[in-house]
């Protein structure tokens, strides 16, 4: 039997935005037209509001969630034909003969019975045979009728389809058995797995769309095979075992990368597709008005709104400026969420002079909102430095009508003291025109930091 993949996923980093999901979608979708591969868009965390609303408004499914890179029983599964525990052994041989010595035994509902293996088989003819002379002269015929029931182990153990293999190989290497069941979330078989592919299970092929830096990727990065990076950010790649594509370029959002690949492809994305990736772009460039957007952006900008008219569109009489409105307003708000949502919807960590830290950006309509939620922001802000066991962290609150933000910072650090946003009577800092974390903010803070 060949031995299975766990296909090919292009996956943005964790805590995914707008960019992340959408150009890990299109950049899927253009590889499948191209190669004709198994490609799987995915995400490394859960929706954040903005983008949860975009797809909906697109009428598009999220990608898949893969939290880790870690394979799993799913991977190396095989259906293996079954039969119920009243059936004659004879069921139990024929299946055995074609699956290399084991037979499932599965019950009506779906749930495992247990196992017929070469040495449970042995164990019954055995017990039913045994060394008496009369036993010996019973036909094979007869003990061919005889319930699989009696045949199977069952007590094999048993592992969900969804759970990483490593969590239980320790368990796996002890057992004095070759093969086990895989069930589903409510136990029902699935297949069979054998010890020899737990231990040589195959990897993941991953493609990273909007970073390359192993910090902000998804986890057990090291299990999977890293094939491609395609980003708009600084360099800071994980090692890779072989040569791979990869593609840092200086534009406001990867979904305007995506874009020009699909268009250098002689391809169109489909209207619903054209649209999200368009919003990537309005999401990660404030609407084309941040200091990271490019000439290229805006030109994908146009391109993609002409591909989301084509046919029933899903965003009718919509301009780049109008779409842009309402995307950024979708995740401007810090009212309908918790404070630890909103810290962990956008943050990235960072280290730079011997120090570790993270920066959370939240997008609001009004800086006004932040003196309401300043104090359980605080809170939740220093929680969220010590579960990650940084230095210090900072919240960029980003005020996306009037083109500024505030900061909030969980310690006084020395080396910051400097900074060229002055500090206000509630402790906050005020960075006027600064919209973007990227191209503004974190060169700043690493510039003081590196000294």
């Amino acid at each position: 039997m060949a031995k299975k993949t766990s296909g090919t996923y292009v996956i943005g980093h964790i805590n995914p935005d707008t960019d992340s999901i959408a150009s890990a979608m299109g950049y899927a979708w253009l590889l499948q037209n191209q190669d004709e591969e198994n490609v799987i868009a995915a995400r490394a965390g859960h929706l954040n509001p903005q983008t949860a609303w975009v797809l909906e408004r697109l009428k598009l499914e999220p990608p898949a969630l893969l939290p880790d890179a870690s394979p799993r029983f799913e991977n190396i599964v095989h259906r293996f034909n079954t039969t119920t525990p009243d059936r004659p052994l004879r069921d139990v041989w024929a299946i055995a003969n074609r699956t290399g010595g084991v037979a499932p035994v599965v019950n009506e509902d779906g749930t495992p019975y247990g196992l017929v293996t070469v040495l449970s088989l042995f164990r019954f003819l055995k017990e039913s045979v045994g060394a008496h002379p009369r036993r010996e002269e019973m036909r094979i015929a007869e003990i061919m009728e005889r319930p699989c029931s009696e045949a199977c182990d069952t007590d094999v153990p048993r592992f969900t389809v969804s759970s990483r293999i490593r969590d239980v190989l320790p368990r796996i290497l002890h057992e004095e058995r070759s093969e086990f069941w895989v069930v589903d979330e409510e136990g029902r078989y699935q297949g069979i797995c054998r010890q020899r592919d737990a231990l040589n299970p195959p990897r993941y092929r991953l493609i990273l769309v909007d970073h390359n830096e192993a910090g902000q990727a998804l986890g057990a990065l090291d299990e999977a095979d890293l094939v491609e990076v395609l980003d708009h950010h600084r360099l800071d790649n994980a090692p890779t075992r072989t040569p791979i594509r990869f593609t840092i370029d200086v534009v406001g959002s990867t979904c305007t990368l995506v874009c020009e690949r699909i268009n250098e492809a002689g391809l169109s994305a489909p209207p619903a597709l054209a649209g999200l990736l368009l919003a990537g772009i309005m999401s990660d460039t404030l609407i084309l008005n941040s200091p990271t957007t490019t000439n290229r952006d805006r030109e994908a900008a146009e391109r993609l709104l002409r591909w989301a008219k084509v046919g029933d569109s899903p965003l009718g009489d919509e301009t780049v400026q109008s779409f842009g409105e309402q995307v950024l307003q979708a995740g401007a708000s810090l009212a309908s969420r918790t404070p630890d949502e909103i810290l962990n919807t956008d943050f990235k960590q960072y280290e730079a002079g011997g120090l570790k830290f993270g920066i959370s950006q939240v997008e609001v309509t009004n800086r006004s909102q932040l003196a309401e939620y300043m104090g359980d922001l605080g809170d939740a802000l220093i929680k969220l430095r010590d579960s990650n066991g940084l230095d210090f962290a900072i919240l960029m609150v980003t005020d996306v009508v009037r083109r500024g933000s505030r900061l909030l910072l969980t310690d006084d650090v020395p080396a910051l003291e400097g900074l060229p946003y002055p500090r206000r009577e509630d402790g906050t800092r005020n960075a006027d025109g600064v919209v973007s974390r990227k191209m503004q903010l974190l060169p700043t803070i690493l510039g003081a930091l590196e000294g």
